[in-house]
């Protein structure tokens, strides 16, 4: 029997997880593969395959809740001191992605393509 798409209330999702469609086009429209977006969340490939199956054949659907989604997490207002712990995480990250660029200043400009050249 093959994957399964369910509503129990939150919104579709795969049967037998809470991992919502909305969760997997995340993943999906940064350019994800299938196999990928399995992986990060432990599932079948053919779990995440229903779902992206879904999200086509929903398409308008999916896509205008998932605006109202994202529109609500980005106006959502946090209690000062969740805000504040937000604030210092997102600095604290900043600062470790200064870092990572930094340290790869002056490397090769040529792209690597992960063969073994020795």
């Amino acid at each position: 029997m093959g994957a399964k798409i369910i509503n129990r209330g939150r919104g579709p999702e795969i049967e037998g997880t809470r991992i919502t469609v909305y969760d997997v086009l995340d993943y999906a429209r940064q350019g994800w593969h299938r196999d990928r977006i399995a992986a990060l969340f432990r599932l079948s490939s053919r779990d995440i395959q229903a779902a992206l199956d879904y999200i086509d054949q929903h398409h308008d659907e999916v896509t205008a809740t998932y605006q109202r989604i994202r529109a609500r997490q980005k106006h959502y207002q946090y209690a000062p001191d969740v805000e504040a712990k937000i604030a210092a995480s997102r600095q604290r990250a900043q600062a470790r992605l200064a870092v990572m660029k930094s340290s790869h200043v002056g490397e090769s400009e040529e792209p690597h393509d992960g063969g073994y050249h020795g």
